[in-house]
């Protein structure tokens, strides 16, 4: 009897208002503010620890290591300019990593304490949504447990995109996953799409020692960017040793004792060649991850992508009780998104007015400089056939960038020609990411470049590019 029971699922317990599937940013988020709308919440997360992939496999521990490199770098090849001599700088990779992986334990016991604060049920397990107001919860003892709730929200966040040929393994093929953990550093390493992720992690494990070699199947790397900050971007790329081959498609992968070799071939067609590599890091991009949901067999209807259809302004899928949010729905795979997915919908649940308007979602590329953006490119303003005006402004001509010695990059506004309205703001430099909320506040209240120029900025500061780009905009700059 025992052995039966423990196959057996738990009985229902009270309803609750909201059940939240995933414990990622936008599940763990909008689990906290239903707590704080004074709702019955609980969110059910398997992974063992909350904050999904962006706390534990992605954007936190991807930046502990981009910052720590980055000191490792600085100490070997730059501090001696500024008279810091440092000799005999060796890497302690284990300690880097360990110091990685304290980073990702602290937050996410820290979101584990935002739960107790805000009445939170965290429950441990994978959630499959098997009626309009249940989810079965199948637990790591191997026991079932059946929650009622009158809301359920989909918050399962995504996954890595198998590519075809190749077969990852997380030691000599990796995903960003992997490419977070390895236990030496390759002395070259091939990285398989020119996007946010594989840039990333090439710089960590660039700046640390490795050759790194980037092949992108389009025609640019990174083609959400605008054109002309990219090329700019490209540059400092290519001048910090990245080696970069767009239209280029990788078909197969064999793992030797000594690597990867990689078959490789122009995008369009052509002659097949080969590629050794210690280490291949697959970065191809992710899709929703949606395995085991329950979706189907609910009739749910997801779209050619994988993404669950829902209505935008509401979040619901064809089950009113049935709502999702974040990467598994359309709009950018970003942590910051997802979380503001998290409290619309929460506060449309709950009778209020929760919104989120997309076209202010800020996109950061953590390398060294950093890239930022908002709102349009010029490429998109051109396809939409808008009269538009840009303005720019070099890093190099910022007092506190060239002091710092960080002189590459500029900042780039787009605004309406006619209203000066800005319609998207495009930053290559230091703090890149810091700066863009500026841009973005700007934005979210319908802002011009002159309202822009005309607020006072302190000075020394990276943010006078700022202001210095937007007096470019609708008049000209000072210090240019």
């Amino acid at each position: 009897m025992p052995t039966m029971n423990r196959w057996m699922a738990q009985a229902a317990g009270p309803e609750l208002d909201v059940l939240v599937v995933g414990g990622g940013p936008g599940g763990y988020v909008g689990a906290i503010k239903a707590g704080q709308l004074g709702l019955k919440v609980a969110c059910v997360e398997g992974r063992g620890a909350l904050g999904g992939t962006c706390l534990n496999v992605g954007c936190i521990p991807s930046k502990a290591l981009l910052n720590a490199s980055h000191k490792f770098e600085d100490a070997t090849k730059h501090f001696a300019s500024f008279g810091v001599m440092c000799q005999d700088v060796k890497l302690d990779l284990d300690a880097m990593m360990k110091k990685k992986e304290g980073a990702v334990s602290g937050l996410t016991k820290g979101i584990e304490g935002l739960f107790k604060k805000n009445k939170v049920q965290y429950v441990q397990g994978w959630g499959k949504i098997t009626g309009p107001n249940e989810v079965t919860v199948s637990k790591a003892d191997g026991t079932q447990e059946t929650m009622n709730a009158k809301n359920i929200v989909i918050a399962t966040g995504s996954e890595v995109t198998p590519l075809p040929g190749v077969e990852i393994d997380e030691e000599k093929i990796v995903s960003s996953t992997g490419a977070l953990s390895l236990k030496k550093v390759p002395n070259k390493m091939v990285v398989i799409g020119g996007g946010i992720i594989g840039l990333e992690m090439g710089s960590v494990w660039g700046r640390l020692g490795a050759e790194v070699h980037v092949l992108e199947y389009a025609k640019n790397i990174v083609p959400s960017m605008d054109g002309e900050t990219r090329k700019a971007m490209e540059r400092v790329l290519k001048k910090q040793g990245f080696k970069i081959k767009t239209q280029t498609k990788v078909t197969g992968a064999k793992v030797t004792p000594n690597g990867v070799t990689l078959t490789v071939e122009p995008a369009a067609g052509g002659a097949a060649e080969e590629m050794e590599a210690d280490v291949v890091l697959v970065a191809t991009g992710r899709r929703p991850f949606t395995a085991n949901l329950g979706l189907k067999e609910l009739g749910i209807e997801t779209d050619r992508a994988g993404r669950v259809v829902v209505d935008p302004a509401t979040f619901q899928t064809k089950i009113p009780s049935i709502r999702a949010i974040g990467d598994v729905i359309a709009g950018p795979m970003l942590a910051h998104k997802a979380e503001e997915d998290g409290v619309a919908c929460v506060e449309l649940i709950a009778g209020k007015n929760g919104h989120v308007n997309y076209g202010t979602v800020p996109s950061i590329m953590y390398t060294h400089p950093e890239v930022a953006w908002v709102g349009l490119t010029e490429e998109q303003c051109k396809e939409q056939g808008l009269d538009y005006k840009t303005g720019k402004f070099a890093m190099m001509a910022n007092s506190r960038a060239r002091t710092n010695d960080e002189p590459d990059g500029l900042v780039k506004f787009i605004s309406d020609k006619k209203t000066d309205k800005i319609l998207g703001v495009h930053m290559l430099g230091v703090n890149a990411g810091e700066l863009i909320a500026e841009t973005v506040f700007a934005m979210e209240y319908g802002a011009s470049t002159e309202d822009v120029a005309r607020t006072c900025h302190g000075h020394p500061t990276l943010s006078e590019a700022v202001k210095e780009a937007a007096m470019a905009t609708y008049d000209k700059p000072i210090h240019m």
